[in-house]
Formats: structure tokens, sequence, C-alpha cells
């Protein structure tokens, strides 16, 4: 598979011709789910979840996997192509193998009620955890390591790549972080997280 990171917490899959994108929400690229054969959200926060790029996906042939929460938006308008997901599920689409990991996402502030949240491990390799620190039951090849958020810190970041222990980590969820503050998040990731660390600018890509 080809690996795009577009902004924020969105990437893009490609594999013989066809394009799966996770999460292109209000933080990414307008058409950033622009020709894709399907796409998965995570949960229903708007820096995953953007109605307007869904609907416009849809209008032109993408299915969509996703929570009750999301689903329930979409699904009236779109009829058979707006499909509910949760923790342990798998499917098939567009020549990609997925399946659900997580069920919630992470305490911002116990104050706060904490939504649905699901992973999604593409064909056995790529693993997308969302809003969550979820360690799928499988071996990972390549963790899309979410590295800056209201809910993290760099420590937990780097216990998380410990414990899931991929071959590669990817950062995604990076919008709010400063590039004065890049190079110290590389460095401890890097010299402290046990796999290799990438960071992609939006639009790059990479064999996975």
């Amino acid at each position: 598979m080809e690996l795009t990171k577009k902004k924020h917490a969105c990437i893009r899959l490609e594999k013989d011709g066809a394009v799966l994108v996770i999460d292109p929400g209000a933080f990414s690229e307008q058409d950033a789910a622009d020709g894709a054969d399907a796409v998965l959200i995570t949960h229903e926060h708007l820096d995953h979840f953007d109605e307007g790029r869904l609907r416009s996906a849809l209008a032109s042939g993408a299915e969509v996997w996703t929570l009750r929460s999301v689903a329930e938006q979409l699904s009236a308008a779109y009829p058979g192509r707006v499909h509910t997901v949760g923790h342990g599920d798998t499917f098939s689409v567009a020549g990609f193998n997925v399946q659900v990991h997580g069920e919630l996402h992470a305490v911002i502030h116990p104050d706060l009620p904490r939504v649905t949240n699901v992973g999604y491990l593409v064909d056995g390799s790529v693993f997308h955890p969302g809003d969550a620190l979820t360690v799928p039951e499988v071996a990972v090849e390549t963790l899309m390591l979410p590295v800056h958020a209201p809910w993290n810190k760099i420590a937990e970041v780097i216990d998380y790549v410990r414990e899931v222990k991929p071959r590669r980590a990817v950062d995604v969820h990076d919008a709010l972080l400063t590039d004065l503050a890049r190079p110290v998040y590389d460095t401890h990731i890097g010299n402290l997280g046990g796999a290799e660390h990438t960071r992609l600018g939006a639009g790059e890509s990479i064999a996975v």
C-alpha cells in the first residue's frame, strides 16, 4: 500500500487503484476524501468527522464505515452506503481488509463525558487508533501515532509505542503542534519509543 499523510489526523491509503481514507476532518484538506472508494471515521469530533466532506465523498460513490453516533447523521440520505461498526467487527471494502478495535475516546477531563471511538487496522498492517491509545491484540506493522492532543502527554505517547511494538510509528493528530516543538517530540519518541519514528508532511507518502 501507499500511505499518504494528509493534514492533522487524516491518512489516505492506496492499493491496486483503490483508495481508502481515514478521518478527513475539519482540520484536514477540503479535498481530503475526494476520489475515495471508502472512508472510515473513528469518532464524532470535528477534527476527525466533517459532515460536508463525507457527504461530498458519498455523492461521488464512496461508502462510509463508522460508529453509530456518526452513521446516524448520514445513513438516512445514503441508504446502504453508511455502515455502523464496533469493537471486534471485521469487514472488507474496495480490496482492503479492516479490523475494528477500541470503544471509547481517551479521557480529556473527568468532568467531560467520553464519546465512543474506534480504531481501524487495515490489511493487518496499518493501525489508526483515532483519539485513544488502544492496543490491538494483534501485531501492528505501522502505527499512526497521535502525538499531540488535549488528552495526552509525551510520556503516554512514548509508552503507547512501546506497548504496541510496531515496526514504525508515523505521526498523526499534529495540527496543534508548533514547528518549534516538533524536534523535541521527534527526539523523545525516536530515542525512547523503541520503533522507527517517521514524521510526514501533508501530502508526503511512504510505502507500507
